[in-house]
């Protein structure tokens, strides 16, 4: 028999699955705590809990997670230098560092200005390679000429052993601030992709798994694992699709839209005909317009594990954190500690960090790029020598600080990952409820008693609102990715106003998540609609993660070279050529597309009969003579597990039967 093995790496959870490539059969399935920053004891758990019998045959691997997606939403991606040639950006940025230089090239591609700034960008690379984790390099016009970047990209591997990105390498869509945006949001993401992938390829090294390695990337297709380490802003989304994918295959449905509970956000997709949705513009990620090409989903940084905390009303997220029944089931004494816990802060100083429920705990980080000062070294050395998670009453007793001096500090180690945060979440509401039991609900309840305190309410009232608030939020999301002519805005005022929304969806909507089937039954006290949560819902990303195809779509364009020039100009990811005639630039068009796409698939060892291709030309302009301007996008389409499928298998599965579908 040949089997897949599919793993989902979630903020919360790792989940596995491993299915009979030949038949669609699931054979064994597991869900284990995502351990952070050592991926790794997570991972092996999650294997460790499948067949050991079915792991020795497994030939092929795919892995998708919500990792990169969480480190930009919850602003914890690592720091980066961003170098802008030719141009400056005023607007906001995910890095202070920042240097603006001499360079650049026009639309046709020719230098606008020389690249004479070599000298400043040397001591600017040399003055920052500790301070950051990778480059990242944007040019304008770098699309239509890489030339400046590729020059820069040399100088700083000439001086450091640091990641570097350049801003062409991502996207051929113009746009100079998105374009700069999506290069910086690559180098950030790079060491945490870095990790989960060793960390996968340790703990295949360990259970002597020797089959192909890939991941799915955010628009629903699979790539190499290296690629991936290359280009992680493209595995943004990759949860989340992974998630589309498996609902489709769960519940055998080719049309369906997709809800995505997870520990940090809850997500909103769409598969029509079997093909994911993809977005029209670029990704759209904690406020971030980016130049990735991913499925089209509507997310909001509200999931299971949002901090629930307090001031004079309550607020959810938009900060993960351990939920305090999770963290009790580890650390029963943390229920003691809540007990003591009463009447200890005040209100006037509580923020999302200073809460009666709040604990902080030593992740295992060793320092290593991030500098710390001497207070900072003072606040991480008392978490780190407990053996348990702290209170701020702990904290401030054993520092003998007032919380408002070390509540920045803690802000600070948690966004460099020296220490995770416990606090309340929907997850706990669900265990105070009765709703969702996973682990201690003693916790819970002691939690919602603190906090509903504060703001004069009982737990259970307390409970059923944060609940409720969730249900809120999937239902806005839902009907808002749907209702492209309303405002989300109205969609909420409207969801305020009344607590049913006189809607009806005209789909099914699939959940996948740990906790969905909690909501289910109280979705439809909002929204008419059929609410579907399959068998395997709660693995249902690492039932996507094996399902998706290998796709490349590139795109080339061609227009005239110069005003009053009889040439014309071919721009391609290749770089550009100048033809003498629009029908020879054409012809080179066409093979080129072709020769770049099916290049791409025998690099996946597909080859041309097994790939769907696929070219549309779209001519923009066109009158008497040529156009203004020719766009031609190749696309190819090839599944990987092909290499390992049965004689006669489709690759499409019946995942509750094991039978193969019909077409």
């Amino acid at each position: 028999m040949n089997f897949g093995l599919g793993v989902d790496t979630g903020g919360t959870y790792t989940d596995t699955i491993i299915m009979d490539i030949s038949t669609g059969t699931v054979m064994d399935t597991n869900k284990s705590l995502t351990t952070y920053p050592e991926l790794i004891t997570g991972i092996k758990n999650a294997l460790n809990g499948l067949n050991s019998k079915y792991l020795e045959d497994v030939k092929f691997v795919s892995v998708s997670t919500t990792l990169a997606t969480n480190s930009i939403l919850e602003r914890k991606g690592r720091q980066a230098g961003l170098i802008l040639i030719g141009y400056s950006i005023h607007k906001k940025l995910s890095t202070d560092v920042v240097i603006s230089v001499s360079g650049g090239h026009d639309a046709n591609g020719d230098e606008i200005e020389p690249l004479n700034d070599l000298d400043t960008l040397k001591e600017f690379i040399l003055a920052n390679k500790s301070k950051v984790s990778s480059f990242a390099i944007s040019s304008y016009f770098g699309v239509r000429n890489p030339d400046h970047e590729l020059r820069v990209k040399k100088l700083i591997q000439n001086l450091t052993d640091l990641p570097v990105v350049c801003g062409h390498e991502l996207s051929q869509d113009l746009g100079a601030y998105e374009r700069s945006v999506t290069a910086l949001l690559n180098a950030q993401l790079i060491p945490e992709t870095n990790q989960f992938i060793k960390s996968i390829h340790s703990v295949m090294d360990e259970k002597n798994i020797t089959a192909t390695l890939m991941m799915m990337k955010c628009d629903g297709s699979l790539i190499k694992i290296e690629e991936a380490l290359k280009k992680p802003v493209e595995t943004i989304f990759s949860g989340p699709a992974a998630s589309l994918v498996g609902a489709s295959h769960l519940t055998n449905l080719d049309t369906c839209a997709t809800i995505d509970v997870g520990g940090t956000s809850t997500d909103v997709s769409f598969m029509s005909d079997g093909i994911p949705e993809i977005s029209e513009t670029g990704a759209l990620v904690g406020g971030w317009k980016t130049m990735v090409k991913a499925i089209n989903m509507d997310t909001s940084a509200m999931g299971g594990d949002s901090h629930v905390w307090i001031q004079k009303k309550a607020f959810i997220g938009p900060k993960r954190v351990v939920p305090l029944c999770q963290a009790a089931s580890e650390y029963p004494q943390i229920v003691d500690k809540l007990e003591t816990n009463k009447k200890k802060i005040s209100k006037r100083i509580m923020d999302d960090v200073i809460q009666p429920t709040t604990f902080f705990m030593n992740n295992g980080s060793v320092k290593t790029t991030h500098e710390l000062g001497s207070y900072e070294e003072k606040i991480l050395d008392i978490i780190t020598e407990s053996d348990e998670p702290l209170s701020i009453s702990d904290i401030a007793n054993r520092s003998q600080d007032h919380p408002l001096m070390f509540s920045n500090t803690l802000r600070l180690l948690e966004q460099n990952k020296y220490i995770s945060q416990v606090g309340f979440t929907p997850t706990d509401a669900l265990h105070f409820l009765n709703d969702y039991t996973r682990w201690n609900s003693k916790s819970s309840k002691i939690g919602a008693e603190l906090l509903s305190n504060h703001i004069n309410m009982n737990p259970g009232s307390f409970s059923s609102y944060i609940k409720e608030e969730v249900i809120r939020t999937i239902s806005l999301n839902l009907v808002s990715f749907f209702a492209d002519d309303v405002e989300k805005s109205d969609i909420g005022k409207l969801l305020n106003k009344s607590s049913y929304l006189n809607m009806k969806m005209n789909l099914p909507i699939v959940l996948i998540g740990a906790p969905v089937k909690a909501y289910l039954n109280d979705l439809n006290t909002f929204l008419e609609a059929e609410f579907i949560a399959p068998e395997y819902s709660e693995v249902g990303n690492a039932v996507g993660a094996l399902m998706g195809n290998v796709i490349y779509r590139t795109e080339t364009s061609i227009k005239p070279y110069k005003l009053g020039s009889s040439k014309y100009v071919v721009f391609s990811e290749s770089g550009r050529e100048i033809f003498e005639s629009y029908e020879k630039a054409k012809d080179y068009a066409l093979d080129l597309t072709k020769r770049i796409v099916f290049g791409y698939m025998k690099s996946y060892d597909l080859d041309e009969d097994s790939i769907q291709f696929n070219l549309d030309e779209n001519e923009i302009g066109k009158g008497m003579g040529s156009p203004i301007e020719t766009k031609l996008v190749g696309i190819g389409v090839g599944k990987p597990i092909n290499k390992v499928k049965g004689e006669n298998y489709d690759g499409k599965y019946s995942i509750k039967t094991g039978t193969q579908v019909p077409n």
